[in-house]
């Protein structure tokens, strides 16, 4: 039986609720209910103006529902009279074909009638910035190779220890946290979870260190690529799949080439045929394309892709083997939707599984090297147009995800694109003006 928010406020001292759901650009957005209208809530849900929202509806579109899922309520750390609530989009009494949490649960869904789940874990990587977004908050974090300063890292321990200590009392085993490879960035992991859970605590996750980051006086942001001499913010998913009781790991083989079973590699089959078009969830804004196929960066490296392979524990691929039993994927960067990361790694790796793909052979080399041109690995989009049109007329991701879905997404995305066009940048001024 679902659990009774009415009760859990009760026993818990929760004084209001957010109900809470992100829209197709992974904004987020919230009512804020007194426990003594929860009840209600959880019945018939909360009532939102779709159009007010990106969701590509009209204002003549009924109202739409968000009912509050019980099974992810989380208790503001930092403010405990508030529970926090990831909720399903309904409207006219069902469900919101393309509402991200729901594209989500249909995927699971389609995972589960074949046996499987999929568990996922994501590093979320972050800047803290001055307040006005232009700089790095740290002044004296400055080194060319930044990664792992420890310094740097106990200069900003006030913050990362709140965000940690908030992980550890919400159970989530944090593990550890590091400054990452530009200045100014960090990186903090959390164990990996069911695809849902995970996406839930990922937009949690971004909430709360914005939230905190803005308590001491500071500006955090999961911007892909905030300074162009700098390496850009990843959200790398590391993957496996299960049996339907999760005991079972099905991606791990040892007799299998690192570790993997056939399962594993024809998961990873259907995710390197898809890239291309699944590169519209992924790295879904114009920004994104500043990450990946990006020069090397004051560090040396980007360490984002900058084509469609696969390697073994070789971080310059878009696809790295850590070890046996899971896949690390380094395309998602920080602007990815939480829930339409995890259903396009399910979209991808059910179509493989179903169609048996090949990956193909892995690349042990250098993907940084101007040589590996020479491998023939194919290359990622140059632009979120070109990733745009691919996710539009790809049937196998259409037919997955839904076309409801893919339409709007990509209408509203379209739109996001045209506005970026109509801007005027310097570089046009200063290369142009004489031609």
């Amino acid at each position: 039986m679902s659990q009774d928010l009415a009760k859990s406020a009760a026993d818990r001292a929760i004084r209001y609720f957010l109900i809470s759901f992100v829209d197709l650009f992974g904004v987020l957005r919230a009512k804020l209910v007194p426990a003594s209208a929860i009840g209600q809530m959880q019945r018939d849900g909360a009532a939102f103006a779709g159009f007010a929202t990106h969701l590509d509806l009209t204002p003549a579109d009924p109202d739409m529902f968000a009912i509050p899922d019980p099974a992810s309520l989380i208790q503001v750390p930092w403010k405990p009279e508030i529970g926090w609530l990831a909720a399903d989009l309904h409207i006219s009494g069902e469900p919101l074909e393309h509402a991200p949490r729901n594209v989500l649960k249909r995927q699971i869904a389609a995972a589960a009638a074949r046996g499987y789940r999929m568990k996922t874990g994501v590093e979320a990587k972050f800047f803290v910035l001055q307040t006005d977004g232009l700089a790095v908050a740290d002044e004296a974090d400055r080194q060319a190779k930044p990664c792992y300063d420890q310094a740097a890292l106990l200069r900003r321990y006030e913050l990362i220890r709140a965000i940690s200590d908030a992980m550890l009392e919400l159970g989530w085993a944090p593990y550890q946290s590091d400054h990452e490879d530009a200045n100014g960035q960090f990186e903090m992991n959390w164990a990996f979870n069911d695809a849902l859970a995970t996406a839930d605590r990922h937009v949690f996750f971004k909430f709360m260190v914005k939230e905190l980051a803005g308590q001491h006086g500071l500006r955090a942001t999961f911007m892909p690529k905030p300074f162009m001499h700098l390496t850009g913010n990843g959200c790398h998913a590391h993957v496996s799949l299960w049996d339907h009781e999760g005991d079972i790991n099905l991606f791990h083989d040892p007799s299998g080439e690192l570790g993997l079973s056939a399962l594993a590699y024809h998961f990873l089959g259907g995710i390197l045929a898809h890239a291309g078009p699944l590169s519209a969830l992924f790295t879904p804004t114009v920004n994104s394309f500043k990450r990946i196929n990006a020069a090397p960066t004051l560090s040396g490296a980007t360490w984002s892709p900058n084509a469609i392979s696969y390697g073994a524990n070789n971080r310059t691929h878009m696809v790295r083997i850590p070890e046996p039993g899971r896949f690390e994927l380094r395309l998602m960067d920080g602007a990815a939707n939480p829930y339409l990361l995890q259903a396009g790694l399910l979209a991808g790796g059910l179509d493989g599984i179903a169609h048996e793909r090949d990956p193909g052979r892995r690349l042990d080399v250098n993907m940084y090297e101007s040589a590996a041109a020479a491998e023939g690995a194919p290359r990622l989009p140059l632009n979120l147009l070109d990733a745009l049109r691919l996710f539009a007329v790809s049937a196998v991701l259409r037919e997955a995800l839904g076309s409801n879905f893919v339409d709007s997404y990509v209408k509203l995305r379209m739109a996001q694109w045209h506005d970026y066009m109509r801007h005027l940048s310097e570089w046009e001024r200063e290369h142009t003006l004489d031609a």
